[in-house]
């Protein structure tokens, strides 16, 4: 589902990402492929200095359909940002895409909270942000951080899912899983 960002899949991704239901909303916009190019070089280069992470999402075939990242990190919380090419709409790749990252980012990385910010205006994203179980509305709980994102525009929605939110809806599943099927869990 998710695989390191490599230099291969950029004609692929590039096509996705020139999509223009998809092209307004990715962070990191390219022009021309060769632009492409040079921008997952220096996000390569940026996770190697542990300033960013970012992945590939990847469809059953292996083959790149987007990609999900954490950047801005901070006193172990960051930024996500992820786009999924338009092929790929409604075909429920989005929520183990962001599972799967989630988790490696609170037991393999350390991080401690991800912000998401989402356009007012992006109703795809909003839904997909709303899906998500373990997601908390940020606005007022972390009004600085509002502000930072906004400035003197009231562009974007805050939302925040922190580690220990994450965690106890994971619980909560194998403890709704077990009591399902009977076992015990220890």
């Amino acid at each position: 589902m998710l695989k390191i960002r490599d230099l291969q899949e950029v004609p692929v991704l590039f096509e996705l990402m020139a999509h223009p239901e998809v092209f307004p909303f990715v962070r990191h916009k390219a022009s021309t492929s060769d632009e492409f190019y040079f921008l997952t070089k220096q996000t390569i280069e940026a996770e190697d200095r542990g300033e960013l992470i970012s992945r590939t999402i990847v469809d059953e075939y292996q083959q790149p359909i987007g990609t999900i990242n954490l950047f801005d990190i901070e006193d172990n919380y960051g930024f996500l940002a992820t786009w999924i090419g338009e092929p790929y709409f409604g075909k429920g790749y989005n929520r183990p895409a962001k599972d799967a990252f989630f988790h490696e980012l609170f037991m393999e990385k350390a991080i401690d909270g991800i912000f998401m910010k989402v356009r007012k205006s992006n109703e795809r994203s909003k839904k997909a942000v709303l899906k998500l179980p373990y997601i908390t509305f940020a606005n007022d709980i972390y009004p600085q951080m509002y502000q930072r994102v906004n400035g003197s525009d009231d562009i974007y929605d805050l939302f925040v899912i922190t580690k220990e939110h994450y965690f106890s809806y994971q619980q909560f599943q194998m403890d709704t899983t077990a009591e399902s099927t009977g076992e015990e869990v220890s």
